[in-house]
Formats: structure tokens, C-alpha cells, sequence
């Protein structure tokens, strides 16, 4: 028999890990081999592979006709994603089967995910499951199958306005018990985007006002919901992710968190895209109310891949967009420096020559149009230095006069007198002329 002589009959995925399957995400190249090892030569037919994905439920309820009457009622559906077929090595032409060799045979596959694929999921009533299968066909014998399973993430990228938007809701309840009305309690609470992923905390933002007789105790959970269709019918199953419990509120007093810390655990992301299988997530702050039913408040979240990037959110984002370089402050000294003597900082002989407004004679024909205009240049008798002005004669003492003032005081002293005014030969020109 061939399969005496087969030593091992595997699919080995490229980029899977020794103990786990490996995974992809909708659009990628799948790439992988099928090995054979063979003890003996073997006459062997065809080696075919098919890649599969599909969305499976099935689930049972059991119905009453009558008093004695009683049957089960069975739902399923299947949605499939994916579907390639191959022939890694096909018969001869003239109906003989090939031989090959004893030794390792290796046969390399590649093929294409679909571009749009749902997230692999298990749950008590449906899957969503990837896999390769290769059958290996002889002659008058039974088909030899392997089967390796992949993983498929479709990515969810919560830097998204949708995703980015807060959360917040309020709910109050009338706290009855043998209808006596007891008070009333109130919750008000908000979380700053819808999305999330795995490992991130949750900073919750809520009040919770206890007007009642009695004392009440706040609580926050997100709740995973699986919801499975068939012919119409749904089935959902919820589940507790993990949770926090504040400390009892007594009667008549308020509550406030400010940012009640809830870290998401390792869980699968969202699934809203599939027509038979839906996973969601909420975050529940509920308040047990003693004697009644508790009062709960639901905010949606959505778990995605694809984390928040420092620059996601609005806040951030617009102060990036706005922000500035504030290195140029530590260059200011704590104390500021007496101002610079004005001989030090006037004109000397030689740049006022060459600023002097050149002659219409010397530039000929070059200026058509009116005459450019000059400024004409004043010069100023030299102010008192800035050790006067600190120290006036006759006030003995120094003074400490504001920058501002000081400014003030030079530019008067140096408007005084003109020791240069300007000629009568010389018509002030228009400065639009």
C-alpha cells in the first residue's frame, strides 16, 4: 500500500508559528507548501489543494405543540468567503500514475485573499473559519488529506471621526419596593471615543446620585454580544469581558469618577460586516438599587486592530496643528541689560554720505516715471547716556525707571532740537510723485 510507504503528509504555511496558525489579512498572498515524504517509491495519482473559508451556525431549540407534545427545531446557515482550487500535480495524460522516488517531495503553493474577508471567530453557536486541505489521490486506494487552519484579521482602524466621536449617556430610575416610592437614582456617564483595542484602558467619566433611603453600589463592565441569524431567527449569547466595582454610595449622596480606570483584556475585534454572525461590545455602568432592578447605562464600543495613533484624536491632533517652539524663551536672561549709548548705535560720516539721495543729474534717462521717493534724513543731537537718565543731577541716588519709560524719555530728549534743519532750497517732494 502507498500509504505504508508515506512518512508524512503535511501543508506547512509560511509565516505560521510552530504551535499556532498563521495569519493574514484580506488582500494578501498566501504562500505554503505540501510536503511529502516518501519511504519507498511510490506510484501516486494526483495532489490537488483547496483553500476554504466560510461562516457557519447551527443551533436547536426545543418546542411545546401541546401538553404532551414536543420537538426540537433546528437553525443553520453558511455564508462562504473564500474558495480556490488547485493541482499541484496532476495524472499523466495516458491515465498512468507518476512515480516518485523514496525522500522529501515538496510541491509550493501560492494564492489571493479576497480583498474584503471576515475576522476567524469561534462561539457556542457559529464560526468563522480559514483553511488549506491537499488530497493526495492513487489508483484503487483511499484519499490521503492534511488540513492546516489560517487566521484572518480584518482590520479595524479606530482613527476614524466615527470612531473618534465620545460616548456619553444618562438613565435615572424611581426606586419602588411594595409600591412605595423609595427615591430616585440617577447616572450620568461619558468616555472619551467609541474605539478601542485590546490592552487600552478605558477612562470612564460618571455621577451617580442616590436619592433614596438606602445605599447603592456603582459597577462598569463591558459585555460582549454574539449574535447568530438563521431563516430569520436570532440567537445571542452575552458575556461579562471584565469589570470594576466602586464603593457604595450612601443614601442621599453623590458619586463622581474621574476617569474610573478599566483596562480591555486580550479579546477578539468587532465583527459587524457578516450576515449570519455579528460580534459587539458595550460598556455597561450599572447601579444596584437594594430591592428593585438595577439601573443600567449602555455606551457602544467598537474593539478594533488598528491602534489609536498619537496624533488620532481631535485634541491632539489640533494641537500638533497649532502647536509651537516656546526654545527661544530659556535664551531670555532673568535680568535685562542697561540699553546701548546712542553714539554707539548712530550713523557714521562715511554711510551717511552714502545714503544721501542721489542727483536726477547722475541717474540720466534710467527714471521715466516720477521721481522715487526719499525720507530725508535728520540728525539728531546724541541723548543723554543712559547713566544721566539713571541718575538726573541734583536728585542724588539712583532711580529705577521702567523699560518702557525709559524708551520714552530717550526718543523725547532726542526730538528736542534739530542741529540740522532742512534747507529752503529744497522742495519736499510728494511721497506718490
Amino acid at each position: 500500500m502507498i500509504f505504508d510507504r508515506l512518512k508524512r503528509f503535511s501543508i506547512v504555511l509560511e509565516g505560521a508559528e510552530r504551535d499556532g496558525p498563521a495569519a493574514f489579512s484580506p488582500g494578501q498572498a498566501v504562500s505554503g507548501r505540501v510536503v511529502l515524504e516518501l519511504a519507498a517509491a511510490a506510484r501516486l495519482g494526483a495532489l490537488r489543494l483547496r483553500a476554504l473559508g466560510a461562516a457557519r451556525v447551527h443551533w436547536t431549540e426545543s418546542r411545546s405543540a401541546g401538553s404532551s407534545t414536543a420537538y426540537t427545531q433546528s437553525y443553520s446557515d453558511q455564508v462562504e468567503f473564500l474558495s480556490h482550487r488547485d493541482t499541484l500535480m496532476a495524472p499523466p495524460d495516458n491515465g498512468e500514475a507518476t512515480v516518485l522516488q523514496a525522500g522529501r517531495h515538496e510541491f509550493p503553493f501560492t494564492f489571493q485573499l479576497p480583498e474584503t474577508l471576515v475576522t476567524s471567530f469561534e462561539g457556542k453557536h457559529g464560526s468563522v473559519r480559514y483553511w488549506v486541505k491537499a488530497k493526495l489521490h492513487r489508483p484503487w486506494s483511499t484519499v490521503k488529506k492534511a488540513k492546516k487552519e489560517f487566521t484572518v484579521i480584518e482590520p479595524i482602524d479606530i482613527n476614524t471621526p466615527a470612531l473618534l466621536a465620545p460616548q456619553a449617556g444618562a438613565k435615572e430610575k424611581l426606586a419602588r419596593a411594595w409600591y412605595c416610592n423609595r427615591g430616585q437614582v440617577s447616572v450620568t456617564a461619558k468616555i472619551d471615543r467609541k474605539g478601542y483595542t485590546p490592552g487600552e484602558v478605558i477612562p470612564i467619566f460618571a455621577e451617580i446620585d442616590n436619592c433614596t433611603s438606602r445605599a447603592v453600589v456603582p459597577k462598569a463592565a463591558i459585555i460582549q454580544t454574539q449574535t447568530f441569524v438563521a431563516r430569520g431567527t436570532k440567537k445571542q449569547k452575552k458575556s461579562v469581558v471584565t469589570s470594576i466595582t466602586g464603593d457604595p454610595i450612601p443614601a442621599g449622596k453623590r458619586e463622581v469618577w474621574h476617569g474610573r480606570a478599566l483596562k480591555i483584556p486580550p479579546v477578539g475585534p468587532s465583527i459587524l460586516q457578516c450576515r449570519i454572525i455579528q460580534v459587539e461590545y458595550s460598556l455597561k455602568v450599572c447601579v444596584d438599587i437594594p430591592g428593585t432592578s438595577k439601573l443600567l447605562l449602555e455606551l457602544p464600543l467598537v474593539i478594533g486592530t488598528i491602534p489609536l495613533h498619537p496624533f488620532g484624536s481631535r485634541t491632539s491632533s489640533v494641537s500638533s496643528q497649532y502647536s509651537v517652539n516656546l526654545d527661544w524663551l530659556s535664551t531670555i536672561p532673568e535680568q535685562l541689560e542697561a540699553p546701548p549709548e546712542y553714539s554707539a548705535v548712530v550713523s557714521s560720516p562715511e554711510t551717511e554720505q552714502s545714503l544721501a539721495p542721489p542727483c536726477r543729474s547722475e541717474l540720466g534717462d534710467i527714471l521715466e516715471g516720477p521721481f522715487f521717493a526719499y525720507i530725508q534724513e535728520f540728525r539728531f543731537r546724541p541723548p543723554p547716556l543712559y547713566s544721566e537718565v539713571m541718575n538726573p543731577p541734583g536728585l542724588g541716588g539712583c532711580w529705577r525707571l521702567p523699560v518702557p519709560l525709559l524708551r520714552f524719555l530717550t526718543v523725547a530728549l532726542a526730538l528736542q532740537v534739530d542741529p540740522n534743519p532742512a534747507s529752503d532750497s529744497i522742495r519736499p517732494r510728494c511721497m506718490t510723485c
